[in-house]
């Protein structure tokens, strides 16, 4: 063993993380580790696929991925018929049956099974946001939601409805759209027997009973249950508007308001009234025609 690899190896041993990121805090104990971390910065892949031309950031991702081609399980679990293709995610995995969370916060003690759950949580209290978006200056503490937000600019909708047209943004969007169609409200209340589709309209909820409303406005004394509404509300007075029509030169608070907008260039009408042909861009607009026949 050569002097350099025998020092490396030390490193292992302590608590020194000799190398540094020049972009953001993060520090490892090897400098190869540091070369791929930098690989989240510079965008670089240079690990591909040969079967689906998939790129990775470092050769142990490209191996894992290749058994999904080979469809190679060789991790089975004994305790359930599940069988993982690495050891890491059937490691990840057995947690679930030990309760294990050996991954720690050293500020609020919340612990975790994964350490990559842990690293996102840490940026919480840090405030790190190492994903930017290219197209405006918003920030992301992890790339699933850069990658969410980026569809903003890009009108991709991936996750299509089986029984409708609806498309969507995310899949939990899409999961939680689909409860319409099987009348699931997983969600209930057991103080007064409401149940709800969503989990955080059940929260949402639940805040009413216990009189809390905990996302108070910086700017006016307005409060809310939910910390989405406070995010929309506070774009009153910053003047944000996030959402920008292709068609046109408007711009809007909310993504619901640009869809609704959307709905001028398309002609799309989808609320459709049950008693007669009429059809409308907007649900209240449809609640207000239906008092037309029922008085």
């Amino acid at each position: 063993m050569s002097v350099l690899v025998f020092e490396s190896h030390l490193l292992v041993h302590t608590e020194v993380k000799a190398y540094q990121c020049s972009h953001c805090d993060k520090a490892f104990k090897h400098n190869n580790a540091l070369t791929i971390h930098m690989r989240i910065h510079t965008g670089e892949k240079p690990y591909q696929c040969s079967q689906c031309k998939k790129v990775f950031t470092s050769n142990s991702y490209l191996t894992n991925h290749m058994q999904i081609h080979t469809g190679d399980k060789p991790f089975q679990c004994s305790l359930c018929d599940k069988a993982f293709t690495n050891k890491k995610h059937f490691t990840n995995h057995m947690r679930i049956h030990t309760g294990e969370k050996p991954y720690q916060c050293i500020n609020c003690k919340k612990a975790f099974t994964k350490n990559a759950n842990l690293t996102l949580h840490m940026r919480i209290h840090t405030g790190e946001k190492p994903y930017q978006c290219s197209q405006c200056d918003k920030a992301f503490s992890d790339k699933s939601s850069l990658t969410r937000h980026l569809r903003i600019h890009t009108g991709e909708k991936p996750y299509q409805c089986i029984h409708c047209d609806k498309v969507f943004t995310d899949n939990s969007n899409l999961t939680r759209h689909m409860r319409i169609h099987m009348e699931e409200k997983p969600y209930y209340c057991s103080q007064c027997g409401k149940d709800f589709t969503r989990k955080s309209s059940f929260i949402e909820h639940m805040s009413v009973h216990a009189g809390v409303i905990p996302y108070q406005c910086s700017h006016c004394d307005k409060a809310f249950t939910r910390n989405s509404n406070l995010e929309i509300h506070t774009r009153i007075h910053t003047e944000e508007k996030s959402y920008h029509c292709k068609q046109c030169d408007k711009a809007f608070t909310r993504n619901s308001d640009l869809t609704q907008h959307m709905r001028i260039h398309t002609g799309e009408k989808p609320y459709q009234c049950s008693l007669c042909d009429k059809s409308f861009t907007q649900n209240s607009h449809l609640k207000r025609h239906t008092r037309i026949h029922t008085g």
